[in-house]
């Protein structure tokens, strides 16, 4: 009997064994199959011109949208351009430019409700569509001991509720608590992300920062930033700024929010909290068949996504 007993357990172990043989063999085949489809996806993408520098709109873009805009035109023109001509202003001025009809196409944050008002004023809709994913972040001294706030707490030290970092476990220090003008395209998103019709304390003219480098900067100032807050886009505080001075942007630590850390990972399925777009806007009464229509088709095709993904931005589909 205990011979019999030993022989099934050996078939049951070798059933065992084959039967995670097959498993692994399937679930690494349908893995190789999906991997391949994904390469032959992009291997598909067309890397033909779609316009010459000549029929090319004219755009405008916000300051951290400007390598993406960028990233586009060397893509769908095959040419290389130089920054200098083309004649980008920033968020604001770019929908002035976009309602004056001086321009065909920006790539912004969202509108603020002044540049809404000017639209209806001058008799004109704008047509807004997401063309990448973003995080509004917020971020310290790389000094303060605090790594985390929830959204109330953040809310409640722009109302000026909160004054002291030891209410929220930091240091026993003043916070000071930066923001930017309005109608910049950083002050809009606080505004309608965060604040969400809370009251924003006035700030004090010397907190009140003129551009997103500038605040940067002072935060991540060890002497004048320690106490400090300041907030911005994941993209410009990231990538854009580590491009423009590493050393400097070691000095800040970004805040995660609700628990969550802002990563590309955590923008692209929606865990991390605050989470908005850049835009592509444009006039609605633009020609269908016009090529600015064919622009935009462009920057929201698989071949666009990938371009933008290759920039560094969280693609939206």
């Amino acid at each position: 009997m205990k011979k019999v007993l030993k022989v099934l357990a050996v078939i049951l172990i070798m059933a065992l064994i084959v039967a995670g043989c097959i498993f692994a063999y399937f679930k690494l085949t349908k893995k190789e199959k999906t991997n391949g489809q994904e390469e032959a996806k992009k291997e598909e993408v067309s890397t033909e011109p779609l316009f010459s520098l000549e029929d090319y709109p004219k755009v405008d873009a916000s300051l951290a949208t400007q390598p993406l805009t960028n990233a586009f035109i060397k893509n769908f023109t095959g040419e290389e351009v130089d920054e200098k001509d083309l004649d980008y202003t920033n968020t604001h001025p770019g929908y002035v430019r976009l309602i004056n009809d001086d321009v065909d196409l920006i790539v912004v944050t969202e509108p603020s409700e002044d540049e809404l008002k000017l639209a209806e004023e001058k008799g004109v809709e704008l047509e807004v569509i997401p063309v990448v994913k973003e995080g509004f972040v917020f971020y310290v001294n790389g000094n303060n001991k605090v790594d985390n706030l929830t959204l109330e707490q953040i809310q409640k030290i722009y109302t000026g509720e909160i004054k002291n970092w030891k209410e929220v476990g930091g240091d026993d220090e003043k916070i000071r608590a930066y923001q930017r003008p309005e109608n910049s395209g950083s002050q809009t998103g606080m505004l309608s992300l965060v604040m969400k019709g809370l009251k924003l304390m006035e700030a004090p003219k010397e907190d009140m920062i003129e551009t997103m480098l500038e605040i940067i900067n002072v935060v991540s100032d060890y002497d004048n930033g320690k106490n400090s807050i300041g907030y911005s886009y994941y993209y410009y505080a990231t990538t854009m700024y580590n491009e423009i001075d590493s050393e400097v942007a070691q000095g800040i630590k970004l805040l995660g929010v609700n628990g969550v850390k802002p990563t590309n990972e955590t923008i692209q399925d929606g865990s991390y909290p605050i989470q908005t777009a850049y835009y592509i806007v444009i006039r609605k009464d633009e020609p269908e068949n016009s090529n600015t229509r064919k622009l935009v088709e462009a920057m929201l095709s698989e071949r666009g996504q990938q371009v933008a993904e290759e920039a560094g931005y969280v693609r939206v589909k």
